[in-house]
């Protein structure tokens, strides 16, 4: 027996679709991702807490569930979209199937023919808050605890979804370098990839001090992705600015990166809808190599100097999408002549901060987001995608070796 679903987003987009999962009502922002493998990825990595996410792939669910693909302790997402869930699982890792996992782990979801639909008008208008009901009928009553549900702008998230205690992941031989890894939201593919590199990674909470940090005695500290306002998180940059204070070698994810960002001065934005899937080309600036990465960040960080908010009428100021400040695939600033478009030349130019000269390192070529920086003087640097992805793509996983080399060098 099927039951009936609703999908209402802030704006009022309504749509009517079949249940699957828990019952229930969930509340979250609207986001899609456009992966086509890695959903059981995708449904435990900590950073999509609080989100409802809309999968555009057409068919979910078709491999199962396992108990090896989990990035963390539970599923995050407070919500789940599909066009049509797999009616089997066909894996032999697989030990159940889609839904019975997210019974189990209290999500609703709801499948509905208009993805595609949907995926649009969140690129449009933006990332936006949303609800799925399997008990709600009425699109209007729905609506209104929508729009009193909490704004992801200003949610300090890292703190909530971090581990509460310190924990360690030893590697399988003796370990060369000792690392700390502050958990805004850490994925278990990160302390895997750097145990499989020589490192004893030190797992410790998202609010930990510098003090605390830097009484491990670590080769080097390492900042996670996690969810949230990066804004928010002003315990994570002050513990940021600690490190840096005592020159240790710093190697910063997604949130870890927008907080790397704070910690030098810049600031950060939200996206209009964000980045999300395994597909984004991103150019390292300085050998014009092109990676192609798996993302999950609603936030930027911003050139200096530069912010652009855009807002879309029918959506809450409150939710404030920006753009990638003054740059875009279709725009150039005057007299500028980079060889793609999509690159401003003020990303190739260096910038003071407290801790010495800083260079953009990585840019999207999608929409010019900023997708890296590094201090030319000290042994830091960070990108704002998923190295450790474990569903891929692999291209970025020279990072781990690149923040090994700047643990050898510092001792």
């Amino acid at each position: 027996m099927t039951h009936h679903a609703l999908l209402v987003l802030e704006d009022g987009t309504t749509l009517h679709g079949t249940a699957f999962g828990t019952e229930g009502e969930t509340f979250g922002e609207m986001v899609f991702n456009t992966g086509m493998t890695g959903y059981q990825e995708t449904l435990t990595d900590p950073s999509y807490y609080r989100q409802i996410v809309a999968m555009t792939a057409p068919h979910i669910g078709n491999t199962g569930v396992n108990d090896t693909d989990p990035e963390s302790r539970q599923a995050w997402v407070s919500g789940y979209v599909v066009r049509e869930p797999s009616r089997i699982a066909s894996s032999w890792r697989a030990t159940r199937d889609l839904d019975t996992y997210l019974r189990a782990e209290g999500v609703t979801g709801i499948a509905v023919r208009g993805t595609r639909l949907l995926t649009r008008r969140v690129r449009e208008a933006g990332a936006m808050r949303a609800a799925i009901s399997t008990v709600e009928s009425d699109p209007g009553r729905l609506l209104e605890r929508v729009l009193a549900s909490p704004e992801m702008t200003g949610a300090d998230l890292a703190r909530v979804v971090g581990t509460p205690e310190p924990y360690t992941i030893s590697p399988p031989c003796p370990a060369s370098y000792r690392v700390v890894a502050v958990d805004l939201g850490i994925k278990a593919s990160t302390p895997r990839n750097l145990a499989a590199r020589g490192c004893e990674v030190l797992v410790v909470p998202a609010t930990a001090t510098a003090g605390q940090i830097l009484a491990a005695a670590p080769d080097g500290v390492f900042f996670s992705n996690g969810p949230g306002d990066p804004a928010a998180a002003t315990y994570a940059v002050d513990a940021m600015r600690g490190v840096l204070d005592a020159g240790v070698p710093v190697f910063g994810i997604c949130l870890g990166s927008q907080i790397l960002a704070l910690a030098l001065g810049l600031s950060t934005y939200k996206l209009r809808y964000g980045h999300r899937g395994v597909n984004q080309p991103v150019m390292d600036l300085s050998t014009g190599r092109v990676y192609i990465t798996s993302h999950n960040h609603g936030f930027a960080a911003a050139l200096p100097g530069e912010a652009h908010v855009f807002v879309e009428a029918g959506v809450s100021a409150a939710t404030s999408h920006a753009t990638a400040p003054g740059v875009s695939a279709e725009t150039r600033g005057p007299g500028e002549t980079a060889a793609w478009s999509h690159v401003s030349a003020r990303a190739r130019r260096q910038f003071e901060t407290p801790y010495g000269p800083a260079m953009v390192s990585h840019v999207n070529l999608n929409d010019g987001v900023v997708e890296g920086l590094r201090l030319l003087e000290r042994p830091v640097f960070s990108v704002q995608y998923h190295p450790e992805a474990a569903p891929g793509p692999h291209d970025a996983a020279d990072h781990f070796d690149h923040f090994c080399t700047l643990l050898e060098r510092a001792r």
